[in-house]
């Protein structure tokens, strides 16, 4: 087992994402995101997250039904779904809801926490633009198409562990979603710990 200054880091069960996606990207604050290349583990503490809602989200990419690049959405909950933004952008996110029901949440921005040396050789970046955003975080944690799919309740390469915060959570519209319709652009399903510094610049 995976372990963080001694302390064990066990992925969270299925149930914890088969469940409503806005609760799920609130609950998500805190945890550990953990990630093991090579023998090498890294893990760091998720501190922005947006939920997608299903196919009534004209956010979402599931708007337009099951396609090929859509299909892990309308899996099992607590699978990657991962994919490319602008040509060059790995983007994270984790299945939510029960199976048929295709919804995620989009991880935005990580607060290292253990092995950012190893961060920081993946993305060689100063201060905090290593990970505060969902393009730059990906890169930091060499998350790319391969993980398309991957089982995140179980202990191996990618996976979330439990963690707590008592810092408020914050919510707002979420970004580059100008194609959505107004309500869903409107929509507060952005969330965040509030005034910490890893947070993207996006307001």
């Amino acid at each position: 087992m995976s372990s963080l200054h001694g302390l064990p880091l066990p992925p969270v069960s299925r149930d914890f994402y088969q469940r409503d996606t806005v609760a799920v990207a609130n609950d998500l604050l805190g945890c550990w995101l953990v990630r093991v290349i090579d023998g090498v583990q890294m893990a760091a503490r998720i501190v922005e997250t947006e939920a997608y809602c299903g196919a009534h989200d004209s956010a979402c990419h599931a708007h337009r039904g099951l396609t090929p690049r859509t299909a892990a959405m309308f899996g099992q909950p607590g699978h990657a779904y991962v994919y490319l933004v602008y040509g060059m952008h790995w983007l994270l996110n984790i299945v939510t809801e029960p199976e048929g029901s295709p919804c995620a949440v989009l991880i935005r921005a990580i607060e290292p926490v253990l092995n950012e040396q190893a961060m920081r050789e993946r993305r060689s970046i100063p201060g905090r633009q290593l990970c505060n955003g969902p393009g730059k975080l990906t890169r930091a944690l060499g998350v790319d198409k391969a993980l398309y799919g991957h089982d995140m309740t179980r202990a191996e390469q990618l996976w979330v562990c439990a963690g707590s915060h008592s810092t408020p959570i914050v919510s707002g519209p979420r970004v580059g979603i100008d194609y959505a319709e107004p309500d869903d652009r409107d929509a507060p399903w952005r969330f965040w710990l509030e005034d910490n510094p890893w947070v993207s610049k996006a307001r």
